[in-house]
């Protein structure tokens, strides 16, 4: 049964086919998004390979295809495409959707919180890799996202990522329940949100984070260029 392939088309169909709503009309920033999905699928996959090396996590071959690129199933590089898009798309939705910038007023507070507790527990978890490497990473790319941006986008972030995890719950309970993907508990915390692993809530944000950053980034360029085409 190819299960996993079988979540991954479920997880982008929706947001592929809403993509060409009038009001949010998401194709028409799809030449900021694919090169965000690349630069984040580049890191992430790499680090998937390493961690699938190590035996930190693999996959269940009874819910695979059994087509293999760069040593990773095909359904796993898939995954790298398919929940950014759909999680990009969520948070351009609410962009359009919804105009007040609810979170904001907090984004800057949430940030900070999020960064010292998710580097303390980083230190006292440094034998713990899938620990220690996710909550690093998410920090790192809060401080980069910060140096560039301030908080401009991370309160409608922060929301998006909110409203994202009710699929995230539904997609990664079943990837893990079965479990198409499983953990070596010698490097987590070994606390499940039922069968989920707590540092897949914060993979996954760093995840998006890294994706929205670029996606902005590229974004506001083409604007700038739109508005002065002198600049190359």
């Amino acid at each position: 049964m190819y299960l996993y392939l079988y979540l991954n088309i479920f997880t982008i169909l929706f947001p592929f086919l809403l993509s060409f709503d009038k009001k949010v009309a998401f194709y028409k920033d799809w030449g900021a998004l694919f090169p965000a999905i690349l630069a984040n699928g580049v890191l992430f996959v790499v680090w998937d390979l390493l961690f699938t090396r190590n035996g930190i996590w693999g996959f269940n071959e009874e819910y695979l295809t059994g087509i293999y690129l760069f040593n990773l199933p095909l359904e796993e590089v898939l995954f790298f495409l398919t929940v950014p898009y759909a999680c990009v798309f969520i948070y351009d939705v609410l962009n359009a959707y919804i105009q007040k910038d609810l979170l904001q007023p907090y984004a800057k507070a949430i940030a900070v919180v999020l960064m010292l507790v998710l580097s303390l527990i980083a230190v006292f978890s440094i034998g713990r890799l899938y620990t220690s490497v996710t909550f690093i990473l998410l920090t790192l790319v809060h401080l980069v996202h910060l140096r560039f941006y301030g908080t401009r986008y991370l309160g409608r972030f922060y929301l998006a990522y909110l409203v994202h995890l009710l699929p995230f719950l539904l997609v990664n309970g079943v990837l893990t329940y079965l479990p198409i993907v499983w953990y070596n508990d010698d490097y987590n915390l070994g606390v499940r949100l039922v069968s989920i692993p707590v540092e897949d809530t914060m993979y996954s944000m760093a995840m998006l984070l890294l994706t929205v950053s670029v996606y902005e980034g590229l974004r506001q360029r083409k604007s700038v260029k739109q508005y002065d085409p002198v600049i190359v």
